[in-house]
């Protein structure tokens, strides 16, 4: 019968962190005797000296301070690997604190985080609908749902959805004011601004920011779309908030070949080994039912 390779190792790692072999028992609930045993077995397989045995206190020889890193990181996947497995099959419970903006998140992602909830009664949900990008780490969130382009490279993201953005006017402001033709004509249009007056287009394959000049500022999308419906001025907004009006003719789409390239909708959550349950299926389940509204059936 081979040996256990595994024998020892918790037992060293305890006397390690305990600096007693007595701690170290009722730390893993067995008897002195055997945590020596267990120890001795050990070095004499590794044919090397890991502690130094004193009637007070116990400490590491240089192997056993090398060892004693390796074996931490061994125990550190060992958990990893069971909690993995066993969260394959776990329902989603406890407190999911998330973020996403405002306009965004009372339209699209919401309504599905409560149809999510109705599946799984065990999950308390908070979410903080923020046009500011909060810091997930700091905030103790669980997961943000963003748009565009990611800047946060410390976050694990998922793309849920496409979003592309357009530029646009009505017919009746293209009417009294002519048709923009390229880029350079932008200057001679009143610009509908939002939250920022930099906007982000397209030329000879490259991606650039220009920045606009209007008489109308909100930092609202909504009401940057209403002001665009009614003639006030050119606008550039994401799809969620023109195709019905593109479709109907309310908006007509503007200098398409120099419109940014897609962005998307992403799911951030701080860098981790393995998700929880909560927020894999809820990722999951945001995924799909993005999938099916007809904004992203197009």
């Amino acid at each position: 019968m081979s040996e256990n390779r595994w024998e020892g190792i918790d037992e060293f790692v305890a006397v390690a962190e305990c600096s007693q072999f007595t701690a170290a028992a009722e730390r893993l609930g067995v008897s002195s005797s055997h945590v020596s045993r267990q120890i001795v077995r050990l070095e004499e397989r590794l044919q090397t000296r890991l502690l130094y045995r004193s009637t007070r206190r116990v400490t590491l020889t240089e192997a056993g301070q090398t060892f004693l890193q390796h074996c931490q990181r061994l125990q550190d996947g060992r958990e990893e690997a069971l909690r993995a497995v066993g969260d394959l099959t776990s329902e989603p419970k406890g407190m999911l604190r998330m973020t996403c903006a405002v306009a965004y998140g009372e339209r699209f992602i919401v309504p599905l985080v409560t149809r999510f909830m109705g599946l799984y009664p065990q999950l308390r949900i908070d979410i903080e609908l923020s046009n500011r990008q909060l810091d997930l780490v700091h905030e103790g969130l669980d997961l943000a749902i963003r748009l565009g382009r990611l800047q946060d490279s410390r976050l694990v993201a998922t793309r849920l959805a496409p979003r592309r953005m357009y530029l646009c006017a009505s017919p009746s402001y293209l009417e009294r004011y002519g048709r923009p033709h390229s880029l350079s004509e932008l200057s001679r249009h009143n610009c509908l601004i939002g939250s920022s007056d930099i906007w982000q287009l397209e030329q000879n394959g490259r991606e650039f920011s220009q920045r606009v000049q209007g008489n109308w500022r909100c930092n609202s999308g909504q009401a940057v779309l209403d002001a665009a419906l009614q003639g006030v001025g050119l606008c550039q907004l994401p799809d969620y908030y023109v195709l019905e009006h593109l479709h109907s003719g309310a908006l007509i789409s503007l200098l398409e070949a120099h419109q940014p390239p897609n962005t998307a909708v992403w799911a951030l959550y701080p860098q981790q080994r393995h998700l929880s349950p909560k927020v894999r299926k809820l990722v999951d389940f945001l995924k799909v039912g993005l999938a099916e509204r007809p904004e992203y059936r197009e």
